[in-house]
Order: C-alpha cells, then sequence, then structure tokens
C-alpha cells in the first residue's frame, strides 16, 4: 500500500467497547484520516486482537494505512501496514529485521533529535516528536520545542515528521507550518460526540492544504 506521509494521523483511545472504536474510526476515516496507528495499553491479548483484526479491516475498505503500537508479533500475525516502536534504535531495527523492507516502522523521538538521526539509520519509515501540548490521554514532559523539526531536518532526518501531545486544529497549525508532515490526535478526534468526529478530522486536514 502506497502511504503518502501527510495530514491527520489518527491514535485509538483505551476504549473496550469495541463497536464504539469503529463506529468513531469509520467516520473519522471517512472524513479523510491519513493513517491510523492501534494503540491499547491496557487491553487483553484477546481484545487487543480482535480490535486490531477489525480495525484493520476498516482500513483496509478506506484504503487507509494500519498499524499497530509496539506488538510487531500482531503485526505480522495480521500483515498489518507496519507498527510504531519507541524510538531506540534497537527496537527500531529489530522491528524492521523481522518486518522487511516494505512494512511501516514508525518511532517516538520525544523532544530528542539524536534519536530521530539514530532511528532513521536504524531503518524508520517516519519519526514521531512530542508531547508539546498537555495531554489528556498520555502522561508524559511536555517539553518539546516547536522548532524541533527544523533542528531534525538541519541535521540530515529525512523522513517524514509526526508531531504528537495535546494536538488540535488551533494549536497544531504552528507545528505544520514549521514543517510537521503529519498531526497524531487521539483526543481531538475520539473525544467527541459522534456527529463532531467528522469536523474535528476535516479541521485537521485543512492544515495541511494551506501550507
Amino acid at each position: 500500500m502506497h502511504t503518502d506521509f501527510r495530514g491527520l494521523y489518527l491514535v485509538t483511545p483505551d476504549w473496550d467497547d469495541t463497536d464504539r472504536l469503529l463506529a468513531a474510526s469509520d467516520a473519522a476515516l471517512a472524513a479523510g484520516a491519513a493513517l491510523l496507528q492501534y494503540r491499547h495499553k491496557e487491553a487483553s491479548p484477546a481484545l487487543r486482537r480482535e480490535q486490531a483484526g477489525a480495525l484493520l479491516a476498516l482500513c483496509r475498505r478506506h484504503g487507509v494505512p494500519f498499524i499497530v503500537n509496539d506488538h510487531v508479533d500482531l503485526c505480522l500475525a495480521l500483515d498489518a501496514d507496519g507498527v510504531h516502536v519507541g524510538g531506540l534504535d534497537a527496537g527500531v531495527a529489530a522491528a524492521r529485521a523481522a518486518l522487511g523492507r516494505d512494512k511501516i516502522v514508525g518511532a517516538s523521538c520525544y523532544g530528542d533529535v539524536a534519536r530521530a538521526i539514530d532511528a532513521q539509520a536504524a531503518g524508520a519509515s517516519y519519526v514521531a516528536f512530542g508531547g508539546f501540548y498537555p495531554s489528556r490521554v498520555k502522561k508524559y514532559a511536555v517539553t518539546t520545542q516547536p522548532d524541533i523539526v527544523a533542528q531534525a531536518r538541519a541535521a540530515g532526518v529525512t523522513v517524514p515528521a509526526v508531531v504528537i501531545g495535546g494536538m488540535t486544529p488551533a494549536n497544531a497549525v504552528v507545528l505544520v507550518t514549521a514543517g510537521a508532515d503529519m498531526v497524531a490526535a487521539i483526543s481531538s478526534v475520539y473525544g467527541m460526540e459522534p456527529a463532531g468526529v467528522s469536523s474535528a478530522v476535516q479541521a485537521f486536514t485543512a492544515l495541511f492544504s494551506r501550507r
């Protein structure tokens, strides 16, 4: 599957209700989300397999890449499009070795340009920076500087850059203007009422049409 790393990068919340998760994801994908990552840190193996399989089928119908957070074995079992791993180069290299050259391997690099350089060298398809703003979902130090994408480019990072952490259409615009290729969002999409999911996705997507 061709992947255009540009636009809204959906990350799922820790919802055990699979029907609710699929309904919101379907609306978001229909509205133009560019990529979906399944992330549910608290799920049992059985629930994780059930939800990931259902989301993969949904993404296939929409023609959108589907990746799994951390679980390389699940990616292989489902033949998903890739994984997202922590930004340590050993983890990126192991994922790339297990999945081959055609799958997506994303790497969390937080606020660390050196980590992004290492992840790229180890075979990362993209690097993710953040958090930039306080998140309602993930707990981390909000220390990433807005100019980190420019710093990474100056240091030789050429793979696409994703920004994450408390993203809204309003606060993401400065990062897209600064060169971010994708904006990752959880609460700003999944936290909306069902009728608001599409408009939230469209607001994020519109940031990229202006660049």
